[in-house]
């Protein structure tokens, strides 16, 4: 039988004007001098940043110190899934230098065929937790907040990876993101059930080890990404089909979590459009497409929705400039957090590749936050070549950003 989803109930949604006048964006980046004193200019563009960026945000019962966040990336420095003493400092860093609201690289989910690393944190498990309490206390005494990210990476897997060499790689129907079988299997309403049961456990043990709420990673093709986009869901039972149905399964982990955990335990949901190495793929073609998407998962639960793309300022729908994380606000009237090459001028996706990116300036985010398009911004790369990033766009000292430069992936 199909577990019970609550049905979509539409929120109170406050307007936003559906376009936004053409601006002007001055680039802040050289407006200090080399020695790091703000220059006038600087002093201005750094007044006007720790306006916006330093307002508190609520998100359910937490109350974040501003609207700076670090966007989950994977960094496999956790042999045996043990986040250890480097890893409590790479984040504790980033915290003490004004990030608010840390979000963790992905960590596997209690379920065998959950990841395809050894080194990628695993949330489950006694030395696992352990290791994750010692990271959120180092959070917690930097000043910072903190959510792990849940995750299951699905038909990414191949068969005989690590850290469970025996688990068969699970999706919707058994597809690869380019639609072929892959060596996996389609999962039963069992396998289903084990799913659900294993993020609700992850999330429940966030909350009892001292996170400040969690996020469900539903975006870039890992499992629940797969159920929602039709490219991987053939389904023809009550998990497949139209977009709402698509949407069950992941709705079901949702609920379960809500449930797991206390009701004001902030609960965010990320999502995208693209896949890997399918930047054409859409979840949506349109508003209301993407509508029914999001009402399902705001109806299950989500207090939060992180809405990740490769490049904030890009329109996402005709006859808007809304971004991605705009219309998520517009069509759920939810906190929304927006990410995408936040500070740097060039696809994230490239660094991995060995490429870096040039500093990009910050006004056009500022204006955004400012018109309330979003709540919060996620910066990746920019912090992972710099823990002090947060730190000096606060002050003003544009100057002093470096650009990304793929060594920092090298190292936490």
């Amino acid at each position: 039988m199909c577990r019970r989803v609550p049905s979509p109930v539409r929120p109170p949604v406050r307007p936003l004007h559906p376009t936004r006048s053409l601006r002007v964006t001055v680039d802040t980046t050289a407006s200090d001098s080399a020695s790091g004193s703000a220059s006038p200019a600087g002093s201005a563009a750094g007044s006007r940043a720790a306006a916006v960026l330093s307002r508190p945000v609520t998100l359910n019962g937490l109350t974040v110190p501003n609207r700076i966040a670090m966007a989950p990336m994977t960094r496999q420095f956790s042999p045996g899934g043990v986040p250890g003493e480097d890893v409590v400092s790479y984040y504790a860093r980033r915290a003490a230098a004004g990030v608010g609201l840390i979000v963790t690289e992905g960590t596997y989910v209690g379920h065998e065929s959950a990841g395809n690393s050894d080194r990628v944190p695993r949330f489950h498990g006694e030395e696992q937790l352990a290791g994750w309490a010692k990271v959120a206390e180092g959070v917690h005494a930097a000043g910072g907040t903190i959510v792990p990210q849940l995750w299951h990476i699905g038909m990414v897997r191949s068969a005989g990876e690590p850290p469970f060499a025996g688990a068969p790689a699970v999706g919707p129907s058994g597809l690869r993101l380019d639609g072929t079988a892959g060596q996996g299997k389609e999962m039963t309403q069992a396998d289903l059930d084990d799913v659900v049961r294993a993020f609700a456990e992850a999330a429940a043990a966030a909350e009892r080890i001292g996170f400040d709420g969690v996020e469900l990673h539903g975006a870039h093709g890992y499992l629940l990404d797969q159920f929602l986009w039709e490219g991987t869901n053939r389904r023809t039972d009550a998990y497949g089909g139209d977009p709402v149905a698509r949407t069950r399964f992941a709705a079901e982990i949702v609920a379960a979590v809500r449930e797991a955990v206390s009701p004001t335990f902030p609960v965010i949901f990320r999502y995208s459009q693209w896949k890997q190495d399918v930047y054409k793929a859409r979840l949506a073609q349109t508003p209301a497409e993407l509508e029914a998407v999001l009402e399902p998962l705001a109806a299950a639960g989500v207090d939060v929705f992180h809405a990740s793309t490769r490049r904030y300022w890009l329109p996402e729908f005709e006859g808007s400039d809304l971004n991605l994380a705009g219309w998520t606000k517009k069509l759920t009237g939810k906190p929304v957090i927006t990410v995408g090459s936040v500070g740097l001028d060039g696809d994230f996706l490239k660094g991995f590749r060995g490429e870096g990116a040039p500093v990009k300036g910050i006004d056009d985010l500022l204006d955004r936050l400012e018109d309330e398009e979003f709540d919060m911004i996620a910066v990746g790369r920019a912090l992972l070549q710099d823990p002090q990033w947060a730190a000096k766009v606060l002050a003003g000292r544009f100057g002093e950003l470096a650009p990304f430069e793929a060594g920092a992936l090298r190292s936490l």
